[in-house]
């Protein structure tokens, strides 16, 4: 098949993406470091219960993405309860907006953020009314 089950978020402070991440969206962290052999944080995004997948922060090999480039890679979207609460935890912990929110009709409220490490990230929040 080819069912996407893990997600690496490429990082320049190890520390303050774990912050960002754990404050925004409550996620914890695991030292995989010695097993990867790089400076590795498994990421646990939620109860193992509930859809969604699992992911890692690792230490980024090169130059951060520069604003305004295009993107190379994949931009991941989280589901949220609650957009605007949860734009304001991204933007008081550092985030910035990268396409503000927006209505999917009749699905959900799509927004997209840059992160403490210059990466692009959505949220998503379902809501049949949205218009």
């Amino acid at each position: 098949m080819g069912r996407l089950i893990h997600f690496e978020i490429h990082v320049d402070d190890m520390e303050r993406a774990k912050t960002f991440y754990g404050e925004a969206f409550g996620w914890t962290f695991q030292d995989w470091s010695d097993y990867a052999g790089v400076p590795y944080f498994g990421a646990v995004t939620g109860d193992d219960n509930e859809m969604g997948i699992n992911g890692a922060l690792v230490k980024r090999r090169g130059e951060p993405p520069q604003p305004g480039q295009a993107m190379n890679g994949y931009a991941c979207t989280l589901g949220v309860g609650d957009y605007d609460l949860t734009e304001q935890k991204i933007l008081s912990l550092g985030g910035t907006v990268a396409v503000p929110k927006h209505a999917l009709p009749g699905m959900a409220w799509q927004g997209y953020f840059v992160d403490t490490e210059g990466n692009i990230f959505g949220i998503h929040q379902p809501d049949e009314n949205a218009k």
